[in-house]
């Protein structure tokens, strides 16, 4: 059953098109729509849109003082609590627009965070949604509210031992508030060594890591939920899924893998949430395959793929072999044509038609060529074993006239152990 949300605001949604502005900077319908969906995976209504083509944005007002006057009669009529910008405003824009139309302003990276804030479970997704926040919220202190331009001390007319120059609780807001960031940046920094000590022992292990990216809702926790039955809520919602989750897939009789959800992508996506999230993004960088999902049946699929190929190389992870896996083929209308070639697999997450196909190729790019044997280890060489529970996978192990072990090798490992080899 779907999960039903208490509705929080009515909002009236903005955007601004202007050629000074970089193209992926301005607003446009497709940007716009996509703003409703966030909207409404925040718990909120869109009660109307307006958008805006100028010259150039207000300095001030982003918008300008007619079309402001525009969107606060708009908010009259509709009841409007919010109105939330599809660009991003300046801290002083912000604080002008708010003060102009009465109601709370944000913009698109505000309202991310916020949903990226409701969404986060784990103890990490917290620390970086938290660090996002606070950066994004920095800048924009001053005239947020009224007691930040009180001072701490004054001039005598304060309470005794509050004499002095003192200072503004502004300045102690953002004191405070750095020191907040510097603790969150130590305690990611603890996320990102214990990441780092997982990751040397999945090496050591020779255990191969896919790692699944893609724009959000494009499907990817159904993916992961169909091939290990992680059982991650799989809702029609945007970045209705935020902490990593990874599991041990079994591709063949020879090859597991370790397989990672991401936290998906989206356009505009907010600079401080690439920075707070690397803890678990640098994942990406360590993998031996990504597994890129694409939304075919969405309209838009072309520059969301664009969006998610342009972070991927930010990450460092643009070298990497993939697979572009073309989901919800299911939903495709008739008569069009799927993508197909050397790195593309068409499927459908939610019947598991074409998974088979998927498994087929993680297995040709990641199996090393090992190979499931048995050994026969004399008791005198006893500690092989230990080695071979190290290097290798051990599937049964029986004590006679010698240690009978079976289990799937490495060439490499398969190579120091042929003496003991039952072909």
């Amino acid at each position: 059953m779907a999960e039903t949300q208490e509705v929080r605001d009515k909002v009236v949604l903005v955007g601004l098109s202007s050629p000074v502005l970089k193209k992926e900077e301005n607003a446009d319908e497709d940007t716009m729509e996509e703003l409703s969906a966030l909207v409404e995976t925040a718990g909120g209504e869109t009660v109307g849109i307006v958008l805006q083509n100028r010259p150039s944005p207000d300095p001030r007002t982003f918008i300008g003082e007619g079309k402001v006057a525009e969107v606060q009669l708009y908010c009259e009529n509709t009841g409007a609590t919010m109105v939330i910008f599809d660009n991003d405003l300046s801290p002083s824009q912000m604080r002008v627009l708010t003060e102009l139309l009465g109601v709370q302003v944000l913009d698109r990276c505000g309202l991310i965070l916020d949903i990226f804030a409701q969404r986060a479970k784990t103890k990490e997704g917290r620390l970086q949604v938290e660090l996002a926040q606070y950066q994004y919220l920095l800048p924009r202190l001053t005239g947020m509210w009224t007691h930040l331009e009180r001072q701490a001390g004054t001039s005598g007319k304060g309470p005794i031992g509050s004499k002095g120059p003192g200072e503004t609780q502004l300045e102690t807001d953002r004191r405070h508030i750095r020191r907040k960031i510097d603790k969150l940046r130590e305690d990611l920094e603890e996320v990102r060594r214990v990441r780092s000590t997982q990751r040397q022992r999945r090496q050591k292990n020779e255990i191969p890591v896919v790692a699944i990216v893609g724009y959000t809702n494009a499907g990817k926790s159904t993916l992961l939920n169909h091939l290990t039955g992680a059982g991650i809520p799989a809702n029609n919602r945007l970045f209705d899924t935020l902490d990593t989750t990874s599991r041990l897939l079994t591709v063949s009789d020879t090859l597991d893998v370790v397989i990672s959800d991401t936290v998906g992508f989206i356009r505009k996506l907010p600079h401080q949430l690439v920075e707070a999230f690397k803890a678990t993004l640098e994942e990406l960088e360590y993998a031996d395959l990504l597994l890129h999902v694409i939304d075919v049946s969405n309209p838009e699929w072309q520059q969301q793929a664009a969006v998610v190929e342009n972070l991927i190389r930010e990450l460092g992870a643009g070298e990497l072999p993939r697979i572009d896996v073309f989901n919800k083929s299911d939903r495709l209308p008739a008569g069009e044509i799927m993508p197909h070639g050397q790195d593309i697999c068409s499927l459908s997450a939610k019947t598991g038609e074409g998974v088979d196909k998927l498994l087929e190729m993680i297995g040709e790019r990641l199996d090393s060529g090992s190979r499931r044997c048995v050994l026969h280890i004399p008791y005198d060489k006893g500690g092989l074993l230990d080695q071979l529970y190290r290097e290798a996978k051990v599937e049964n192990v029986e004590y006679g006239e010698t240690i009978a072990v079976t289990a799937v090798c490495t060439p490499k490992v398969l190579g120091q152990m042929a003496p003991f080899l039952v072909e």
